[in-house]
């Protein structure tokens, strides 16, 4: 990691800043041949890419590797990273294409969770989403707003869960989101343009994002570096 502030280690060492269509990235170099080659002056910071990975997507910021390259180099989106710090085989690779569902034969399943998520009783609204990954197959996913997390809560909804899944059209992949996640990206989607297929209060809020939505997920054109600092180191 290049280093525009400071020395590895120390309170007031901060990454490089790269800003690639008004999204933030910070600069590396895959290999100590790549440091001499970009001709970084200032100190760098050795570190393991699931280590970066994991500290980066945290404040929304991609890695950016080796912007001194003819075609100026490779990014990797906030989105990304966080599949790299939680497993590549856990996560759904992007971008994802996301889309109100419109699978044939799934009543059964969702009249069943809207009959019993009101005797679930940490159940505060269902939403849904139909996602489409850029590698693997759809998959229906389903929104869990909670007002319990503990894990007696957590079970009760797993089971809730997985009776429904017994009603749901052979061979539909489903998967469930906590949408108290502030960097699931599917979660993201269904707070930002899902209303809840199941609420619990009378009158459900609107679907308004908390920030803006993440369309950085892409690969877009990098622009001259270095910039300013990284501020979230």
């Amino acid at each position: 990691m290049l280093l525009w502030h400071g020395s590895p280690g120390s309170p007031d060492a901060q990454y490089g800043n790269m800003d690639i269509g008004g999204h933030g990235y910070a600069p590396a170099v895959t290999s100590p041949e790549q440091l001499t080659a970009s001709g970084w002056s200032r100190a760098h910071e050795v570190i393991s890419g699931k280590e970066i990975a994991a500290t980066l997507y945290r404040t929304r910021w991609g890695l950016w590797l080796n912007p001194h390259t003819p075609g100026g180099g490779v990014g990797v989106p906030w989105a990304d990273l966080r599949r790299i710090a939680a497993g590549l085989d856990r996560l759904p690779a992007g971008p994802l294409r996301l889309s109100e569902p419109q699978v044939p034969g799934t009543e059964a399943f969702f009249g069943l969770l809207q009959h019993q998520a009101p005797s679930v009783r940490p159940v505060r609204a269902l939403r849904r989403a139909w996602v489409r990954p850029v590698l693997g197959e759809p998959y229906l996913a389903i929104g869990l707003e909670l007002y319990d997390n503990s894990p007696p809560a957590v079970e009760a909804v797993r089971a809730l869960m997985q009776r429904a899944i017994s009603q749901a059209p052979q061979g539909l992949a489903v998967s469930t989101v906590a949408l108290s996640d502030d960097y699931d990206p599917v979660a993201l989607w269904m707070r930002a343009n899902a209303r809840p297929f199941y609420h619990r209060e009378a009158t459900p809020p609107p679907a308004v994002p908390p920030y803006p939505m993440p369309t950085g997920y892409g690969y877009p054109t990098p622009s001259p570096w270095p910039q300013q600092p990284w501020p979230g180191r």
